[in-house]
């Protein structure tokens, strides 16, 4: 029975100092483990920049906060005008559609100003001495 003891404190001590084979099987176990995280993280990434939207003008992808801005707004007041076009195609467009309407009123003052200048000189003619002889 002194025998039995023995050879069990020997197992415990065994234990206690480290078994090599055990430490080398951990070890491999860690490292494989941290390779298919890797290889998981690795295909995630890679899953999620397929899903990054491109510009419709441009092409180029979107970045994070502009993915982020155009995918996600509590209200029609913060939704993003051209939600398909990226942050320097956008500030193109706005600056365009700017540009477009100033032109728009300027011509439409323009027509304004012309037919003012119209009924101006048609008030004139009618106004003289000679315009009882023209009907």
């Amino acid at each position: 029975m002194a025998r039995v003891a023995d050879l069990t404190r020997q197992h415990w001590q065994l234990e206690a100092i480290g078994n090599p084979r055990q430490d080398a099987y951990l070890a491999r176990s860690r490292q494989a483990a941290r390779q298919e995280q890797r290889r998981r993280e690795e295909r995630e990434d890679a899953e999620r920049e397929a899903r990054r939207p491109v510009c419709a003008d441009c092409g180029g992808k979107f970045s994070d906060g502009r993915w982020e801005a155009v995918g996600f707004h509590h209200g029609w007041s913060s939704c993003p005008s051209h939600p398909h076009l990226c942050e320097d195609c956008q500030d193109r467009a706005v600056t365009a559609e700017q540009r477009a309407e100033a032109d728009k009123r300027e011509r439409q003052e323009q027509e304004r100003l012309r037919l003012e200048a119209k009924d101006q000189a048609a008030a004139q003619k009618a106004g003289g001495w000679l315009s009882r002889f023209r009907t």
